[in-house]
């Protein structure tokens, strides 16, 4: 008798002591807490929703945390058809973060997995509408316009998305060919357009240096004598050079002069 007397105090303090015990908990600067009290969303007797220490009714009061931190989360790849009929793989990631635990834990059943799917769903539906050139040229219009329509579908969850990037592109292997020579054509137009241009532009230097040097018959002899100089500076073979006959005319006028004389 005087054994069950003196350990039956103990087990009550015990249980006493698990259970407000069961009734502290602590939520950390980026967490808050949805309470239920007998099914109805209340708050703790002590620290409102957190963070910090709050006091709750042990087997009366459920605390469910939510985290209030960013989440980054993998789309997985969707196969898509491109508005010009071309098949693709796509994948992408998404940012986004609770702004509303309340919200996000009585409008949805799993914020998660909702926000994951809304996401598949929307990428397969905007890139679908775009042509495959706009995929790889307007990528971060198509981020900005993935964000916007995903974020306006998370909204009424407490959910606020605050980007979503397209990561790769696959492609299949004739595509991947068919772009290929696309690309080496496009390289070969460029570069004939540049020699085009190049021989356009030394034609029209060379129009402007012949009307400047036409307009004095001296200029043409000093050019030449400078290719004289510039080509006896090389030490080559022997080169005849014809002379025109206009540098000469005026030592063949004095030596018919002197003959005269």
């Amino acid at each position: 008798m005087m054994p069950e007397l003196i350990l039956s105090p103990i087990v009550v303090v015990v249980v006493l002591i698990l259970f407000l015990y069961s009734g502290i908990k602590i939520l950390k600067e980026y967490e808050r807490g949805v309470i239920f009290r007998l099914g109805r969303v209340s708050t703790a007797l002590y620290g409102g929703n957190g963070p910090g220490l709050i006091l709750i009714i042990p087997f009366v009061d459920q605390l469910i945390k939510v985290s209030l931190r960013t989440v980054t989360m993998d789309v997985p790849s969707q196969d898509i058809i491109t508005k010009d009929n071309v098949s693709v793989k796509v994948n992408a990631v998404i940012y986004f973060r609770v702004i509303d635990p309340q919200k996000a834990i009585l409008d949805v059943e799993d914020y998660l997995y909702a926000t994951s799917q809304i996401a598949q769903t929307t990428l397969r539906s905007v890139l679908g509408q775009s042509a495959f050139d706009d995929l790889l040229s307007k990528r971060e219009e198509i981020n900005i316009s993935l964000q916007r329509i995903i974020d306006q579908q998370t909204e009424p969850w407490g959910i606020k998305v605050t980007a979503v990037e397209v990561k790769n592109a696959d492609l299949p292997q004739e595509m991947l060919r068919a772009i290929a020579k696309q690309a080496e054509a496009e390289r070969e137009r460029r570069a004939k357009v540049i020699h085009a241009e190049g021989e356009f532009q030394a034609a029209q230097k060379l129009f402007d240096a012949a009307e400047i040097i036409g307009r004095n018959p001296a200029a043409v002899q000093l050019r030449f004598l400078q290719t004289l100089t510039e080509v006896a500076t090389e030490k080559n073979s022997t080169i005849i050079f014809p002379v025109p006959i206009d540098l000469i005319e005026a030592f063949l006028k004095r030596g018919k002069d002197g003959k005269e004389g």
